[in-house]
């Protein structure tokens, strides 16, 4: 049961179907009704827990119990009075200069993991889904929205400050391995 928890955890908004958490676990259709029907009831019945199980759209998902609603509800009306994160302002950095770009790209520059920053980003209205990438997946590509541009005063993405050029000496090497991926990136784009 906590490998289904972890994996409906993990997969958000888009929720597993009982055939992909079967695949997923090795367990049979019967233990994968039973484990999710465990976990649904587990839920409604902690007074102190703060999310459910449910089917939506034929996938099981893990969403916020509607007692809730008005806490989550001021967090959404009140993003900005929190500030970003290094992580979020350097995933943000990237999807103003590279867009459209999907969460691997994001990932390959910044050499970390990127799923959350790129998640606030979205709930801050400073990047949306503008796509989807071509090919296997089909992942989703970002882009920065009109609040991204209202937040720092542009009129489009264009006014964005250019980027120092990579030199070739040796101090260069030993500055940040962020910067360098970032200049590299860039660089190649712009030639």
């Amino acid at each position: 049961m906590s490998k289904i928890e972890s994996l409906l955890f993990v997969t958000g908004d888009e929720g597993l179907s009982s055939k992909q958490i079967e695949s997923l676990t090795d367990a049979s259709a019967s233990e994968v009704k039973e484990a999710l029907l465990s976990l649904q009831a587990d839920y409604i019945k902690s007074k102190i827990r703060g999310i459910e199980l449910k089917e939506l759209a034929g996938t099981y998902q893990l969403i916020s119990k509607k007692k809730n609603a008005s806490t989550i509800q001021r967090l959404v009306e009140n993003p900005t009075n929190q500030p970003l994160s290094q992580a979020s302002l350097e995933v943000l950095a990237i999807v103003a200069y590279k867009q459209p770009i999907t969460r691997i790209e994001v990932e390959e520059i910044r050499g970390v993991k990127s799923e959350r920053p790129l998640h606030t980003l979205g709930l801050k209205g400073l990047i949306q889904e503008v796509g989807r990438a071509e090919g296997t997946g089909r992942a989703i590509l970002y882009g920065t929205t009109k609040e991204f541009l209202n937040v720092f005063g542009l009129n489009d993405t264009k006014e964005l400050p250019s980027l120092p050029e990579v030199q070739d000496s040796e101090e260069e090497e030993q500055t940040d391995l962020f910067m360098t991926k970032f200049q590299e990136a860039f660089g190649e784009q712009k030639e």
